[in-house]
């Protein structure tokens, strides 16, 4: 699983020295360049440290690299504390994320508190971005933007905290737009990058390679569609995804991935209202695969408050029917319905 997050200590990691004692640290020359280097791979970063905060932000600011840390933690907690914070607020899995500092004793705790988290010592940071964890499949534009994208995130949280209406009127008031187009071949390596990233909403639990996506585009019969979303604050890129078969008075939905991003959103439901209403102006059926994992509960969830359940498996009505012959993970077949999505976003794409 690739990294999503590596969280720095700085005394004698980030930086020589110890802050507390001399404040003319300076930056280690491997810390900046891996720093830089995962930054434009779409590797989130963020800090945690027992300084002061005051101080330490400080220097951070003085030596230019504030803006690469996000939500940074500090005091005297554990640091197993401060990383699972990082990754509530991120909305990671812990699995994604990694530690590096040059206590023993901190990254042991770590180790015991939070197995999946992955810890480095301070002398392999020259190393790390050569590790396969640090390599993701694909670099894109999205990518290149990953942490403009979080901090934008971060002045709608702030936003939402001053407002006093509901999630609903703050979204509407969001101005979110989805833009749904047939993706081009310059977007594979994006699809791929978000298929492989994606695991609360993936339909599947399926990441797709370039290759695979570009073997099921030359069918002619798969369509492949991406779904670009902006608000106010900016852009979260393309952050949803479709494989559909269509054939006259049937579709399959074979895939379906939204970035975790737009989550909050109800993006999910937007894009199946919006597959729902095409399928039914159509005249035809869909049937889409959704295969349970251990992480994509929140895509479940998404075809249910779409209007779909499992409980009549008939064909003039909404349902999901698990398919014949199925055991373990479940795989459904959905009926649409005339959606019914109250979420305030606007889609721009015609029907299909």
């Amino acid at each position: 699983m690739t990294v999503k997050c590596l969280v720095w200590d700085l005394d004698e990691t980030l930086w020589d020295g110890v802050l507390e004692e001399d404040r003319d640290v300076t930056v280690k020359p491997d810390a900046l360049k891996l720093i830089k280097r995962l930054d434009e791979r779409g590797i989130l970063q963020s800090v945690a440290s027992r300084n002061d905060a005051r101080p330490a932000m400080t220097k951070l600011e003085q030596l230019g690299l504030t803006d690469y840390f996000l939500h940074p933690q500090f005091g005297f907690g554990t640091k197993s504390g401060s990383i699972r914070t990082i990754a509530d607020l991120l909305r990671f899995d812990l699995g994604t994320m990694a530690f590096v500092d040059d206590n023993a004793v901190e990254r042991a705790e770590v180790t015991w508190t939070l197995p999946p988290v992955r810890c480095y010592r301070h002398d392999q940071v020259a190393e790390l971005a050569d590790l396969p964890e640090f390599t993701p499949p694909a670099i894109t534009e999205e990518s290149a933007r990953r942490r403009t994208a979080y901090l934008e995130a971060s002045r709608r949280e702030a936003s939402r905290s001053d407002f006093t209406g509901t999630d609903i009127e703050f979204v509407r008031g969001l101005d979110v737009l989805m833009r749904i187009t047939e993706a081009r071949p310059a977007d594979l390596a994006r699809v791929s990058e978000l298929t492989a990233r994606t695991t609360q909403m993936n339909a599947t639990g399926t990441a797709y390679s370039e290759d695979d996506l570009r073997a099921m585009a030359e069918t002619g019969s798969t369509a492949l569609l991406v779904a670009e979303v902006t608000d106010r604050f900016g852009t979260y890129g393309k952050a949803g995804f479709l494989v559909l078969d269509r054939a006259p008075g049937l579709w399959r939905l074979r895939m379906m991935a939204t970035s975790c991003r737009v989550v909050p959103l109800g993006a999910g439901a937007a894009l199946l209202g919006w597959l729902s209403d095409s399928a039914r102006a159509a005249g035809a059926h869909i049937v889409g695969d959704f295969r349970r994992t251990e992480r994509n509960r929140l895509m479940e969830i998404a075809y249910r408050f779409a209007g779909f359940t499992d409980d009549l498996p008939t064909l003039d009505c909404t349902c999901l029917e698990r398919l014949p012959g199925d055991t373990g993970d479940a795989v459904f077949h959905l009926v649409p319905r005339l959606s019914e999505t109250a979420s305030g976003i606007a889609i721009e794409g015609p029907l299909l």
